[in-house]
């Protein structure tokens, strides 16, 4: 028998993180050294008992007060997976997410995807595959929630249907200025571009999007709708 997996837990919610440190040990497959609630408890119990891996919540909020704890971003249990990595690229990272948002997965893997996992945090009650992630990642594999592969070609192939594929990065550049409400002017100063260069790529980007034949006015703004309909799309990745 393989012996136990020596973990940290961190999350911010005392119910969820000592259910889950119970179920764990009661696998007799996992040896929880620590459970903590915020993300400087956990760089903290990291440096110290030196796990094998960390299950942390996406949300980890700094020690403090409720409200300030309310107004963190939803990102910290990735920031403090970042730091334990850089530290100790051989300790496995999983995270528990609320978002099935692949965006937040590509954040995760930005440097690379060896000893880390993201998995929904509904995943907590099958401990088979709870399980089988902390380990895979202990070992320097990786994990991603099948509903967040899901949402990936989803997107992928709303890319492709978007009318925003078919123009060029520099036309995005520009079209994304113009939805700040910059004229041919201003987005000319903001991108070190001529005047006349800027009134090329409106051209181009009215002709792709099927605007062509619009008066001026309401081309620009049909361009900007669909910027803002379809932008989130083109985030890298």
């Amino acid at each position: 028998m393989d012996e136990p997996l020596r973990i940290v837990i961190a999350d911010d919610n005392y119910l969820v993180r000592e259910g889950t440190r119970r179920l764990l040990e009661d696998s007799g497959q996992v040896t929880v050294l620590a459970a903590v609630g915020s993300a400087p408890e956990l760089l903290d119990a990291v440096r110290r008992a030196r796990p094998d891996a960390v299950l942390t919540d996406i949300r980890m909020p700094p020690a403090g007060s409720a409200a300030a704890r309310a107004e963190e971003p939803a990102m910290e249990g990735i920031d403090a997976a970042h730091v334990i990595k850089a530290d100790n690229p051989a300790i496995g990272v999983v995270i528990l997410s609320q978002y099935a948002d692949e965006s937040y997965a590509f954040e995760l893997f930005r440097n690379g995807s060896a000893g880390l996992a993201y998995l929904l945090k509904d995943r907590v009650g099958d401990l088979r595959q709870l399980l089988a992630a902390l380990r895979e990642a202990a070992a320097g594999g990786s994990v991603i929630d099948p509903l967040v592969v899901d949402a990936l070609v989803t997107r992928r192939a709303r890319l492709r249907e978007s009318p925003l594929a078919r123009l060029t990065p520099r036309e995005l550049d520009v079209l994304r200025e113009m939805a700040q409400g910059r004229g041919n002017a201003g987005i000319a100063r903001e991108l070190s571009l001529s005047e006349s260069s800027v009134e090329k790529h409106v051209n181009a980007i009215f002709t792709k999007l099927d605007l062509a034949s619009e008066q001026l006015v309401h081309r620009r703004v049909a361009a900007v709708l669909t910027f803002l309909r379809d932008a989130s799309l083109h985030r890298p990745g």
